[in-house]
């Protein structure tokens, strides 16, 4: 280890030692999820990938961790009072369960727009939920307020020492099963689960890179440790990783210890997500997938090194993940919307069907449109969607209408 990475190691709020203490903690309390390598994903990207699948801890979620370790520190009279959080969604579900479990009364406040499932899973594990604010930060500014004024315990998301422990605990099992990865790809929000996982990761293996991943609509950290000043805007799929201000506490770590953070785009997280259904037949939710999505969009980077992805999370409301999964057939040319102008008298939609089913392609809808188009009174604007194998065989679809003189456009083209 360098004289520089032990000065820093030993500057830091968080040791490896508040890190092995944390697993004590959680031991028999929450899972010791699977650290599995993925033959497929290893193929499509030329890196030696590794998954650990904290989106099957029971709350799916790895905020769990953290939320217990900080929950079993409180003192009585601090339990007897109850605790009151901030959250988009996991940590708020992490906070409740392990405060029932423990008998502590939990209040959490959510931003408006919380994914449904997120909240009615909170609601499930016994918290008092309150939707309030329109960023994570206005709801933490809510939830602070009202902890001062019912003298409740406020459980950070992320800055907190033993929040941040508690998470480190997922670099202690992922290197106990694989000791000879290169480099773990994390999510970064406001940074509580890169810090614990870099700092028991560097302490155990110096020469490992840290690599932190945030969505390129929201990257906070990315422009406090680059000095950059890229804008913050927009609904991400990756909501869980949407923090506009890191944490003090967390951007010294990751300032000490980060090798580097990358940012990822929506539609890289969708393919990611995609992959990981397709392939692993795994959910997760946007934050879960960046990890994946940073080694897809930096395979050179990656290439042939042992890299270790954490799944942080699998909370993601049902109707979102259908529009993910339909959004990525269709850039994959496996669904696709033909649009027809087509003369209003009868045949004309059995010729249509008739080359369509010769080249064996599935029709899914069918819509026509008399009323609201510019065109003619005798024509009828035909919509239909259908599903191929792929680009090629669209394309052959295509080839095969024209040659059929039935003029047609692709939707989104």
């Amino acid at each position: 280890m360098s004289e520089t990475l032990t000065a820093s190691l030993a500057r830091l709020p968080v040791t490896l030692r508040d890190v092995e203490a944390a697993a004590s903690v959680l031991a028999g309390h929450v899972k010791r999820t699977n650290f599995e390598r993925s033959r497929t994903l290893s193929d499509i990207t030329g890196a030696n990938v590794w998954l650990k699948f904290e989106n099957l801890q029971f709350t799916a979620t790895f905020k769990e961790r953290g939320a217990l370790n900080r929950l079993s520190a409180l003192s009585a009279d601090e339990r007897r009072r109850g605790v009151i959080a901030a959250s988009a969604g996991n940590h708020a579900q992490g906070v409740a369960y392990h405060a029932a479990c423990l008998s502590i009364p939990a209040t959490i406040f959510v931003p408006l727009g919380t994914p449904t499932m997120k909240i009615e899973n909170t609601r499930r594990h016994g918290a008092n939920v309150i939707e309030g604010g329109a960023t994570l930060e206005e709801a933490a500014a809510l939830a602070a307020e009202h902890g001062r004024k019912e003298r409740l315990t406020y459980i950070h998301p992320y800055d907190d020492p033993l929040i941040i422990a508690g998470q480190g605990t997922i670099a202690l099992e992922m290197l106990a099963s694989v000791p000879d990865l290169d480099v773990l790809i994390v999510p970064i929000g406001g940074g509580g689960l890169i810090s614990g996982i870099a700092v028991a990761a560097k302490t155990l293996k110096p020469g490992i890179e840290i690599v932190g991943v945030q969505a390129s609509l929201y990257p906070s950290m990315y422009n406090l440790i680059k000095r950059q000043q890229l804008a913050m805007r927009g609904d991400t799929l990756a909501e869980g990783i949407a923090v506009k201000a890191p944490g003090r506490i967390t951007s010294e770590i990751v300032g000490a210890l980060v090798d580097d953070i990358v940012l990822v785009t929506e539609q890289q997280i969708e393919q990611a997500l995609s992959l990981l259904i397709t392939i692993e037949k795994t959910v997760t939710e946007g934050a879960g997938a960046a990890g994946l999505a940073a080694v897809l969009a930096n395979e050179a980077r990656f290439k042939g090194r042992a890299v270790g992805l954490v799944l942080s999370g699998g909370n993601i409301d049902t109707r979102l993940l259908a529009g993910v999964l339909t959004r990525q057939l269709a850039r994959e040319g496996r669904l696709s919307q033909l649009r027809f102008d087509i003369v209003d008298r009868p045949g004309q939609l059995a010729t249509v069907v008739a080359v369509l089913s010769k080249t064996g392609a599935n029709i899914v809808e069918v819509s026509h449109q008399r009323i609201f188009t510019d065109l003619p009174a005798k024509a009828v604007q035909l919509e239909v969607v259908i599903e191929t194998r792929d680009r090629s065989h669209l394309a052959s679809t295509i080839a095969a209408l024209k040659a059929a003189d039935i003029a047609v456009d692709i939707g989104g083209e």
